[in-house]
């Protein structure tokens, strides 16, 4: 009943979050993980599993279908975002959840039977076997397999777009695994794990399972992923990503949840061109893809950018980075020919594949219509950025360039500056705390609502602690070549409060940054034509001048009293410092770079 009357299938039911507090009630994990790896393993070569070629998945999944103006195709899911809380990672105390919601408990205490309905139901269903790799290099290329259950026919649409998202295995620069090594186990059990081009990873695709039973089972030190009961794309795009940032992390890298890019820009200070490799992070839909693919006004007088990746790269003890994917996911609401153009140049290909948009009887698409979902997708390919796409999905180190810039975009609403400089203290601070806001991809039902993320990274395995150590340890290598910036792609001034009946109401509406307004701050980053001053409120600098943007518009006083400001300020703070001290063994570098 609950199911039925839910507005829509995209509502997961008691869909409760993680949290980095004690673990509630932790069942014992009673499966067989050898029995699963056999499973797994045979899979590739039973009767009931075909292997068609891409082209021929593709043929397959236009039938259905919508064919847009623009001679590419839109596919409607019916879970429009991702099932967070009915995600549980399965295996060692490494990579086990520190807190489950009552859902994910309910999971692991039904997993023995659930493997055990999977496992035969796997057996009778017709799979379509798909196989890519992840990046483009010379020692870390994930072998990725997907089998995903056609007994909903139009569900080979979940093959297509993994294809046009990773390589194909063809592709003759990848380090491809030789058959002796293909036939190997995955992982030894438990707590081994595969080592660099050899990494295989196996998803395992039931969308018609019954949703009830809705859960995304995730077994790292294996290397598999089942999703059971959802049929959205972001479930197998980030099923692979997860596992690789997992296996990355296991080969002394860090996987991280960012686009990337180079900048060459001319310097104020010396008139000449400097190339900066660019790391930008960011949770869903708060822009991350949008300034990876900008151009910032970049285009003349040898000033450029080079698109590299737009969702997730593996930083390396250098500070260079792998790229994963040749397909960018991106968010498509708001896109427009006058303010993202090399988007919308690059999502009107026809190679581009859109996801739940809006597309009338005669082909005409909505980018803009929420009706929907407020999380319309599209596959663009990096090939059809042309002139603006990089040779490699890889970043250099910043050792053979002018240096590193490195942005924690952030969306918030009330008094965090448009734009701070940080220090390398404060950055390993603003990685661990991931402020942002949710969005209507990961949790319709709290869109708007606060949130922090380490790392901005829904996705990360293991120790948490662990991953803003690394991170911290790896730019500290590099104080004279490293610029860190917070970048808030939100706004301030808005008043939220709560009524009688406890709904949020707003009082004053928040003044938004624009795209070109942020276009323009990157670009003074990268000429060094900021004028910077120091911020009263946070420690941090910044911009009193900016060349195409008028900061004054963004003073808080004209939005709050002194009082009003020094209360959200101080809640923010005491909020943060809380948040930090929630990691055992995280470097207290960080808590003090908010503490001062």
């Amino acid at each position: 009943k609950d199911i039925v009357v839910s507005r829509q299938y995209a509502y997961t039911l008691d869909n409760g979050d993680n949290d980095t507090g004690k673990p509630k009630s932790m069942p014992e994990i009673k499966v067989d993980f050898g029995m699963i790896q056999d499973v797994v393993k045979k899979l590739h070569d039973r009767p009931n599993v075909i292997h068609p070629t891409g082209e021929e998945i593709k043929e397959m999944a236009e039938k259905y279908g919508t064919k847009t103006k623009f001679n590419n195709y839109n596919f409607v899911s019916t879970v429009k975002n991702r099932s967070a809380g009915l995600t549980v990672y399965i295996g060692s105390d490494r990579v086990r959840q520190p807190s489950l919601n009552p859902r994910q408990i309910e999971i692991i205490k039904n997993l023995p039977k659930t493997m055990d309905d999977v496992i035969e139901y796997i057996k009778k269903a017709p799979l379509v076997c798909t196989e890519r790799y992840m990046g483009d290099n010379p020692y870390f290329t994930p072998h990725c397999t997907l089998y995903v259950s056609t007994h909903r026919k139009e569900m080979i649409r979940l093959a297509h777009m993994v294809n046009q998202t990773l390589a194909e295995p063809s592709t003759e620069s990848l380090a491809e695994p030789s058959e002796e090594s293909l036939a190997e186990p995955l992982t030894e059990i438990p707590g081994g794990s595969n080592r660099g081009k050899h990494i295989k990873e196996c998803l395992i695709y039931i969308p018609e399972w019954q949703e009830k039973d809705r859960q995304i089972l995730v077994f790292p030190e294996i290397g598999v992923t089942f999703v059971l009961g959802t049929d959205y794309y972001g479930e197998a795009k980030k099923a692979f990503l997860r596992m690789a940032m997992w296996f990355s992390k296991e080969d002394g890298m860090l996987g991280l949840h960012a686009g990337a890019k180079i900048i060459k820009a001319r310097d104020s200070a010396t008139d000449k061109i400097k190339k900066y490799s660019m790391i930008l992070f960011g949770l869903t839909a708060t822009g991350k893809t949008t300034h990876s693919c900008h151009d910032h006004d970049l285009t003349g007088n040898d000033e450029g950018i080079e698109i590299v990746q737009d969702d997730v790269i593996f930083l390396r003890d250098d500070c260079s980075a792998i790229g994963s994917e040749r397909g960018f996911y991106l968010k498509t609401e708001g896109v427009t020919p006058a303010i993202q153009p090399l988007i919308y140049n690059t999502i009107t290909k026809p190679d581009a594949v859109f996801e739940n948009v809006v597309v009338d009887y005669k082909g005409d698409v909505y980018f803009g219509d929420e009706t929907l979902t407020g999380n319309g997708r599209g596959i663009m390919q990096r090939n059809d950025f042309g002139k603006f796409k990089s040779d490699s999905v890889n970043l250099p180190s910043p050792d053979e360039l002018d240096g590193m810039i490195i942005a924690f975009i952030t969306r918030r609403n009330t008094v965090v500056p448009i734009a701070s400089k940080l220090t390398l203290d404060q950055a390993a601070a603003a990685f661990m705390l991931g402020e942002s806001i949710e969005t209507s991809a990961s949790n319709p039902k709290r869109a708007g609502e606060s949130v922090r993320e380490v790392g901005t990274n829904p996705f990360i395995v293991g120790n948490l602690a662990d991953e803003g150590n690394r991170f911290y340890e790896f730019i500290k290598k590099y104080p004279e070549k490293i610029q860190c910036y917070l970048l808030n792609t939100g706004g301030v001034g808005e008043i939220m409060e709560k009524d009688e009946e406890g709904n949020k109401v707003v009082r004053q509406k928040v003044l938004r940054v624009e795209i070109p307004e942020m276009a323009s701050i990157i670009r003074g980053i990268a000429r060094g034509t900021i004028d910077w001053k120091e911020d009263p409120n946070f420690g941090t600098m910044v911009p009193s001048k900016v060349e195409g943007a008028d900061m004054s518009k963004f003073d808080l006083d004209k939005f709050y009293t002194q009082d009003q400001i020094d209360d959200y300020v101080a809640t923010l703070k005491e909020e943060r410092i809380e948040w930090l001290k929630k990691f055992p063994g995280l470097d207290l570098g960080m808590v003090r770079a908010i503490e001062e």
